[in-house]
C-alpha cells in the first residue's frame, strides 16, 4: 500500500532495543522510517533520550548490561512492546536502506532475516538434527506469534555451544519448536 510517496505497513511495528549506541539506534529508526509509514515505531530502552522524535514511542525496559541481557530480553520480553501483527527489528548497524525492495509476501512468514554465512565447522548454524540453517540474523521481520512463543511454551534460555544469541536460539537451536507450532521461516532465496 502506498500513502503519498511512502510505503504503508500498518500491521508492522518498526522496533529497536538498546542501552548502548542509543543515538545511533535512534538514527537507524529514523532512517528506516524515511519512506515507510509503519503501524507504530518503538524504541525500547532503560532511559528515554531527550532527542527522541515524537514519531517514535519510548517503551521502558531494565538497563541492558550485556549481550546476554539483550538476547534474553529479545526472546522473552520483546513481544510485550509490539501491538501489531509483525515487527521489523533494526539495530544501529542494520536498518532499512532499500524500502523499494519491499514485497508483501514477506508477511507470509513468521521470520525473515538475512542469511547466516556458511560456517567452517559442523555445528554452527545447525538445528537439532544437524541441518544447516541459513535464514537468521537478528535484523529481521518477525510475527507477533513468533515473538510470544518462547514465553508461551516456556522454552528454556540455554546456551548453544556457549552462546545465547537470540537469532540462533530461534532460527537454529529451537527452530523445530517454532515449526511444530506452525511458524514458517522464509526460504533462503527470498
Amino acid at each position: 500500500m502506498k500513502k503519498s510517496n511512502k510505503l504503508c505497513l500498518p500491521n508492522v511495528t518498526l522496533a529497536a532495543m538498546a542501552s548502548v549506541r542509543v543515538k545511533e539506534t535512534v538514527k537507524a529508526l529514523q532512517y528506516s522510517m524515511k519512506k515507510i509509514e509503519f503501524g507504530e515505531v518503538v524504541f525500547v530502552s532503560h532511559e528515554k533520550p531527550k532527542y527522541l522524535p515524537k514519531e517514535i514511542k519510548f517503551k521502558y525496559i531494565d538497563r541492558i548490561n550485556n549481550i546476554d541481557d539483550f538476547n534474553y530480553n529479545m526472546i522473552y520480553k520483546m513481544h510485550e512492546y509490539i501491538e501489531t501483527e509483525f515487527m521489523l527489528l533494526v539495530h544501529y548497524d542494520g536498518f532499512v536502506v532499500n524500502p523499494d525492495m519491499w514485497q508483501d509476501k514477506f508477511l507470509e512468514y513468521d521470520y525473515i532475516g538475512s542469511p547466516f554465512p556458511i560456517p567452517n565447522d559442523d555445528f554452527t548454524f545447525r538445528d537439532i538434527n544437524g541441518n544447516l540453517c541459513r535464514v537468521g540474523n537478528s535484523v529481521s521481520i518477525r510475527s507477533k506469534r513468533l515473538l510470544e512463543l518462547p514465553t508461551k511454551i516456556n522454552i528454556p534460555f540455554e546456551a548453544d555451544h556457549g552462546w545465547f544469541n537470540e537469532d540462533g536460539f530461534i532460527c537454529c537451536r529451537n527452530k523445530h519448536l517454532f515449526e511444530e507450532a506452525g511458524m514458517k521461516f522464509a526460504p533462503l532465496e527470498l
